[in-house]
């Protein structure tokens, strides 16, 4: 049930200093021999990047996809650092390839925390021995790395899914900042199977797609997001489909955890729709519910605020028929053609007081389908957003 749930891989986690309060902050993991397999990524779409997204870019490429690991360390971003961010990044690969018998290029490297601070390297550097040399690949090892790299989350999350002979698992830290695509969010996922960098890469879309790609927590895009996938190959040739299903299982398993400890949250919202003129109409139709304020809030509430919901699809700037336009929560319709319908007030109000919310729109218009994972809005979240520290 973790990254180090596919046979080869090692991981470990130790506090270095980056964070005062001196809990654990950087991670490694990484082949059990050091050796280069194939490798995957997918990035932030901000066009702000930090200096690990653009270190760990450079390195896939230089090595053709190919990676013996990955570094992490939390409390620190190292985005708007400049040139000693760029060197700090760099630095933490060699320093991590030196450990474990590996080329710079060979290291990929993230990282997640406050955005601005230069990355204390002499901390970093300082850890990085102890950090290589305690590495393994018992379940409490892949709890340290899952732990060393959580920011504002209140538990750490890991994922292991079990193929036919084959198993992905999987680290991620996320708890704000979530939304399509991705952010403030770091994963790293390994497996037993044997595939090529570019059969990784297409596994690997296509599962953020609908997992990483299809959450968000307060409609923010940040600068270092990262999922990462490494296949060490040691359970062999695997069946294309199967493996590419695991991963977005993967995926999926980890974005829920993500959105289920967001900030502030009470509610885990599943925003459906149906109906859409395409896919694309879709996913704009149900991110435009799942980021209002003014619906997150009457979810936090419990108020089936319907008449908002439709607001908002009026003005998601899709196709939409609103003379049969359809509106349910948890499964009870309560509006359809822009009127209220009786309904089951009882399942509807028992719906809203429960800690998982489906809410799903049809609207009427094709075939189109997409759901976005979200949270309500709370005053908790203001406070733990108000300041940087």
């Amino acid at each position: 049930m973790s990254v180090t749930a596919a046979g080869g891989f090692v991981a470990n986690g130790v506090a270095s200093g980056i964070k005062p309060s001196g809990d654990a902050d950087l991670a490694l993991v990484a082949t059990s021999d050091g050796v280069a397999v194939p490798a995957a990524a997918v990035f932030t779409q901000n066009l702000v990047v930090a200096a690990p997204v653009t270190t760990t870019r450079a390195h896939l490429a230089a090595t053709g996809g190919r990676a013996a690991g990955v570094i992490l360390n939390s409390g620190n971003a190292n985005a708007c650092t400049g040139t000693q961010g760029a060197e700090a990044a760099e630095r933490m690969c060699a320093e991590a390839a030196s450990a474990i018998g590996s080329r710079p290029e060979e290291l990929l490297v993230c990282s997640t925390g406050l955005i601005g601070p230069q990355l204390p390297m002499e901390l970093v550097t300082k850890a990085v021995p102890g950090l290589a040399d305690g590495r393994g690949s018992t379940p409490r090892h892949a709890i340290a790395a899952a732990e060393a790299i959580m920011t504002t989350d209140t538990r750490y999350k890991q994922t292991a899914v079990r193929g036919d002979g084959f198993v992905v698992g999987g680290m991620a830290k996320g708890a704000a900042m979530l939304a399509p695509n991705m952010a403030t969010m770091l994963a790293v996922l390994t497996t037993d199977a044997s595939l090529t960098p570019v059969e990784l890469q297409a596994a690997l879309a296509a599962g953020v797609a609908d997992s990483f790609n299809a959450m968000s927590v307060d409609g923010c895009t940040s600068t270092n997001d990262t999922v990462l996938l490494l296949a060490g190959g040691r359970a062999g040739p695997v069946d294309s489909a199967s493996f590419t299903a695991a991963v977005a299982e993967a995926c999926l398993d980890l974005a829920m955890q993500m959105v289920g400890d967001a900030e502030g949250h009470t509610k885990v919202v599943k925003v459906q729709v149906t109906g859409a003129a395409d896919d694309d109409q879709a996913r704009r139709a149900a991110r435009k519910v799942a980021e209002s304020q003014l619906v997150k809030c009457s979810w936090y509430g419990q108020d089936p605020y319907w008449g908002r919901i439709a607001s908002e699809l009026g003005t998601a700037g899709v196709a939409l028929d609103v003379a049969a336009l359809t509106i349910a929560y948890g499964g009870t319709v309560v509006s359809q053609g822009g009127v209220e319908v009786p309904h089951d007030a009882a399942a509807v109000a028992d719906h809203m007081s429960g800690d998982y919310l489906e809410i799903t729109c049809d609207l009427a218009t094709g075939p189109g389908t997409a759901r976005i994972l979200t949270n309500d809005l709370t005053h908790a979240y203001i406070d733990e957003n108000m300041g940087t520290s």
